[in-house]
């Protein structure tokens, strides 16, 4: 049997990865083998920071939160407790918007939490 050369799949390969480097600089973007270990790194790096990027803005959204709760004489604690007593299904992230945009319809919120 003949023995199968690998060209078109290596040369295929080889473009999919000098594709993703395009941009980097120096030889990172043009030999296959410095090209290759970049990109390797840079989708280890988007993967992680898919992750952390939730976890930013949950944060993000909290400090929010607990600001504009504060402003009505409330603790962020508290007044999460609070809304979960109300019965009030809004998520931090919607929460957070309303704090920043609409201060009127968030100070409604907090005293409906208040009264429960």
């Amino acid at each position: 049997m003949a023995r199968v050369k690998g060209g078109f799949t290596t040369r295929r390969r080889h473009k999919r990865v000098l594709k993703m480097a395009k941009g980097y600089f120096g030889a990172r973007g043009r030999l296959f083998k410095t090209a290759s270990e970049t990109v390797d790194r840079a989708l280890v790096y988007a993967y992680r920071d898919r992750k952390a990027r939730k976890r930013d803005f949950r944060r993000l959204w909290i400090v929010r939160i607990n600001a504009a709760t504060r402003l009505h004489g409330m603790s962020y604690s508290q007044f999460m407790g609070g809304l979960k007593k109300a019965g009030i299904e809004l998520d931090r992230r919607v929460l957070a918007e309303l704090a920043v945009s609409d201060p009127s319809g968030f100070e409604a919120v907090v005293n409906t939490v208040k009264n429960a």
